[in-house]
């Protein structure tokens, strides 16, 4: 089984929120047939806002929600949530995940990881079993970092991991920026997870990663690079069996811990 831990959808077509360039999620799942994929974890994110509105959350969650129950079983939601807006997070973690049962919730730059407004958000993904996927990557040189100041990277998500050893965090695409320093900046935080995704295709990724953090810390996901992000997977050098948690299990076992 193979599911992508990290994706993106275009859903109703929200007015904000980043969905990639198609316009029907029906592209999505043929691609995602063709490559063998079977399950795809999405959010469509908020980011660049310089004026941020609290209902943005609302509106590119119900956007998911759409294509959800378009494609039942295929696509599963993450709740974007913006930690800047307490009361409206509060309520739209419970909405979206309580009420309309998506999977985990999707944190994006507009706070540092460990940020006092994030807090109370990794307790409440602690409180319903869920995960966290978080944008992440050390990105270099630091001038490219200028756009995403709140950008967190593993050494963040270290710090966050030994506040909450109880949580379930994902980096998403560590492959960006100083991948190496990345991998071993979490060796020993074990509730810290690295997806796969991105547009980057460094040799030794993966490698480095299941020799580091081992195989069941590694979660496939593309973020909508979906032939890359399968082929980096099938390319890498590791055993068949490494590859099976990488593909599906590790994250089907995090599921699975939902309340």
């Amino acid at each position: 089984m193979r599911i992508d831990a990290h994706m993106h959808v275009a859903g109703s077509l929200a007015s904000v929120g980043w969905r990639g360039r198609w316009t029907d999620d029906r592209d999505v799942i043929e691609a995602a047939e063709r490559l063998e994929i079977d399950q795809l974890c999405c959010s469509i994110p908020i980011q660049g806002l310089k004026d941020p509105r609290p209902d943005g959350m609302r509106e590119v969650n119900d956007s998911v929600l759409h294509a959800v129950r378009r494609f039942p079983g295929r696509i599963l939601g993450y709740a974007f949530l913006d930690p800047r807006f307490q009361n409206e997070a509060r309520d739209e973690i419970d909405r979206c995940i309580v009420k309309h049962g998506m999977m985990g919730v999707k944190l994006y730059n507009q706070c540092m990881c460990w940020d006092p407004l994030v807090l109370p958000i990794v307790e409440r993904s602690i409180d319903l079993g869920v995960p966290i996927l978080h944008h992440g990557g050390k990105q270099t040189p630091v001038s490219g970092r200028a756009w995403q100041t709140h950008r967190s990277d593993s050494g963040d998500f270290a710090r966050l991991a030994r506040l909450y050893p109880e949580a379930t965090i994902i980096e998403g695409h560590p492959i960006v920026g100083d991948w190496e320093w990345a991998i071993k900046t979490l060796r020993d935080v074990p509730n810290v997870y690295v997806d796969t995704s991105g547009s980057l295709n460094d040799d030794g990724f993966i490698e480095m990663a299941v020799r580091q953090l081992g195989a069941a810390r590694v979660l496939f996901a593309t973020d909508v690079s979906m032939e890359a992000g399968v082929g980096k997977v099938l390319g890498a050098a590791i055993t068949a069996r490494q590859r099976k948690e990488i593909f599906g299990e590790n994250m089907k076992r995090i599921m699975r811990q939902r309340v």
